[in-house]
């Protein structure tokens, strides 16, 4: 594996009722608070009241920002960014999923600094101080409770990117298995397909010796199979969400990814797949990954079987690798289609039309941010990829 250091400074709070630890964690700091939530489902499902609440006896000045897109729009990020300027604030509290959090993380970091928010997120500027900030997580997917990665769309020039930076780590991070009961099923599957694509992301690449890293990728992905169908059936299951939303932890805090960089090359793709049609990032996800990994299956076939191997039985009987590898793709994209995510492009009326527009995004991003570690895509090979996933 290659030298590394590794680093999280998040202080994660798992469990029933953690919110009891908001007031605590807050003392340290001032009393101007921004609270950054999407739509309306925190107040539906009681959790705004509950925040509220805890945060009574501080007797702080709470600011909101609500309406946060679940692919997050740069407007909102200046918007979020205008109060902190305005309200003096101090600290922001995330009350939501990852684009809650995505969100948060990109005003806090856009409030410190002079310039235009658009240059650190498109990597021209990296930032070196931020507001500090929290999460109270309402959604099992990203991990951006546990990192410091952040993805923010600019919707008037279908641009996507992903971006972080040391000074973008959540303080804290507070996970109650029960604010993700209210969590509708499409979510939910898409949650467990975007965080068994960052295992998949981080599992090919091309670095030698990474036996326990690939033995816990192969840990995290078995754990959301067994588990996925289970919940589906049972959405108030306190054990199953329990399960789902400490996996998607652990799949993106960095722990997978010690010794090596991923191959991060699907991501990119959906970025500017969704920077163009505005779909749901895991439903383009589990579109295109096993294309990808039917592309790219020459590249290393036997390490593909050995990850397919670890997440279904499959007969090898007289077969080559790349002859298990490719029924081990079938097998996932069906596994994701029995859990309800689409399985082509066009689930989402999306043709042909704009391809080669996400083709020509993608392949730039792919060069300028250094993805697609594992096998190098042009723009030809991503062309390829769109076209077979119509």
């Amino acid at each position: 594996m290659n030298k590394f250091t590794y680093y999280n400074p998040t202080k994660l709070i798992f469990g029933d009722n953690q919110i009891e630890e908001l007031q605590q964690e807050l003392l340290n700091y001032g009393k101007n608070i921004l609270l950054v939530y999407g739509g309306g489902s925190v107040k539906r499902n009681g959790l705004y009241d509950q925040v509220l609440n805890a945060l009574e006896p501080l007797h702080l000045n709470i600011h909101e920002l609500s309406g946060v897109e679940p692919n997050p729009r740069l407007s909102t990020v200046k918007k979020g960014i205008d109060i902190c300027r305005n309200e003096k604030i101090d600290f922001l509290l995330a009350v939501g999923g990852g684009s809650v959090i995505d969100c948060t993380k990109a005003i806090a970091a856009g409030a410190e600094y002079d310039g235009d928010v658009w240059d650190i997120i498109n990597k021209k500027h990296m930032p070196t101080e931020a507001l500090p900030f929290g999460t109270i997580l309402t959604l099992a997917a990203t991990g951006s409770e546990m990192n410091p990665d952040s993805v923010i769309t600019n919707w008037e020039t279908n641009e996507k990117y992903v971006w972080g930076s040391a000074v973008t780590h959540p303080k804290f991070s507070i996970l109650d298995p029960k604010n993700t009961f209210s969590v509708p099923r499409d979510q939910t599957v898409y949650g467990m397909v975007d965080m068994m694509s960052h295992v998949f992301e981080q599992y090919f690449h091309n670095v030698k010796n990474t036996p326990l890293q690939d033995r816990m990728c192969f840990s995290v992905l078995q754990t959301v199979i067994e588990t996925a169908p289970k919940l589906l059936e049972d959405l108030h299951n306190y054990e199953h969400r329990e399960t789902i939303l400490y996996a998607g932890t652990i799949a993106l805090n960095g722990t997978l990814q010690m010794g090596y960089f991923g191959d991060w090359a699907s991501h990119t793709i959906e970025h500017a797949l969704s920077a163009v049609y505005d779909i749901p990032h895991a439903g383009g996800l589990a579109i295109l990954f096993p294309n990808w990994m039917r592309h790219t299956v020459d590249q290393d076939a036997a390490r593909m079987k050995r990850l397919m191997l670890s997440m279904f039985d499959l007969d090898t009987t007289g077969k080559t690798d790349k002859e298990i590898a490719l029924e081990g793709i079938d097998r996932l994209s069906a596994f994701w289609t029995s859990l309800g995510a689409p399985s082509t492009l066009a689930d989402y009326n999306i043709n042909d039309e704009q391809l080669e527009k996400v083709a020509n995004i993608a392949a730039r991003e792919m060069e300028y941010g250094g993805f697609g570690n594992y096998k190098k895509l042009n723009q030809e090979d991503i062309s390829a990829i769109l076209h077979a996933s119509l």
